[in-house]
Parts: C-alpha cells; structure tokens; sequence
C-alpha cells in the first residue's frame, strides 16, 4: 500500500464519520421538531372543540333563559377573537404564543362568567342539553390541559437535542430554533377568587 495512500483514507473515515453525525442529528431534529408541531395541532384541535361546543352552549342559554346580554355578548367576542388568533405549526414564536394563549384566556374568563351567572337560572340548571354541554367543555378542557402538557414534552425533548453541546452547533448550521413552550396564564399560580353573591 502506498504511504500517500493512508492518510488520505483516514481523512476520508474521518469526513465520512462527521457527514454520519450531521445526518443524522438533523434527521432527529426534523422528527422531534415535527412531534412537536403535530402535538401543537393537537392543541389547536381541543381549543376547536371547545369552541365549537361554546357555539352550542350560548344558542341553549339564549333559548332557556331571558339571559344576562352582557355576559352572553362577552362570550361571544372572546369566541370571536380565540378564533380568529391561530399559529401556523411552522411560526411557533414566543410572540404568536402569547397573542394565541391571551385570546385563549380571555375566552376562559367569559366562559367562567357565563357558567357562575348560569346559577341563577333553575330551568337553565334542568335543562339536559345545557348540563350535557357543560359537561363536555368540562372534559374538553382537560383534554386542553393534557394537548398543552404533551405539546410541551415534544418541546422539550425537541429542545434538549438542539442545544445540548455538539448539536448545538449543527442546530444552527440547519437552522433549528428553540421552540417555545406553553406557560400558564399571568397570575394563574394565585388561588382564584369565588364570589357567589348574586344581589
């Protein structure tokens, strides 16, 4: 074997060896960073559910009761603006998370709102559809709970690989990002206040 020759296969071993390692951690990347779009769709379709079932929930009390128009009215634009503020799996920004998770909160609230000023109405409280509607948004917004909790695992497994040390240098060669995580509302680690006087 020519002496000239050796060298040039352990260049060769060596390139061949570092193409494998920057294949592949991009090849992981793509995977986690596609998990983690499809669980912020999943997130996407719980927030749709409930939504949709809103929809349903605000026709049966403006039918079952001369209902309050101003509760009702703030129900309906916060459903308005949730559903109107939607990310693109792609642009999962700090920003757009933040614009999407306000309108979400603000949907929370009228909702609350809307649920506790219910208690007023005995016939509402009787009527099946409306019970049987309360109980679904009560199971949708768990499964929000649990769409936002996997969107945040796909994250972070996403996270750890892009910027753990290598691969956070070929992270951005390839132009792989931190992803953001879904946080909790502002103040959210404070215990709500419950005000049940009617008068």
């Amino acid at each position: 074997m020519k002496k000239w020759l050796i060298p040039v296969i352990v260049i060769a071993v060596i390139v061949f060896g570092l193409y494998s390692w920057a294949v592949g951690f991009n090849n992981t990347a793509v995977e986690y960073e596609a998990d983690a779009k499809t669980a912020w769709a999943d997130v996407e379709s719980s927030y749709q559910r409930r939504n949709d079932l809103i929809g349903n929930l605000v026709k049966t009390v403006q039918g079952a009761a001369d209902f309050e128009r101003t509760t009702l009215r703030e129900v309906i634009e916060a459903r308005a603006k949730a559903t109107s503020t939607t990310i693109d799996a792609g642009n999962l920004t700090a920003e757009n998370m933040a614009q999407f998770q306000q309108a979400q909160s603000g949907l929370s609230g009228a909702l609350s709102k809307l649920l506790v000023s219910v208690e007023r109405y005995p016939e509402l409280k009787a009527n099946q559809n409306f019970l049987e509607l309360q109980a679904q948004l009560e199971g949708t917004e768990n499964r929000i709970n649990v769409a936002r909790d996997r969107y945040n695992e796909k994250v972070n497994i996403y996270d750890k690989h892009t910027t753990k040390f290598p691969g956070k240098l070929l992270a951005g060669m390839f132009g792989f990002e931190e992803m953001p995580r879904y946080k909790s509302d502002p103040g959210s680690e404070n215990a709500p206040d419950i005000d049940f006087d009617f008068d």
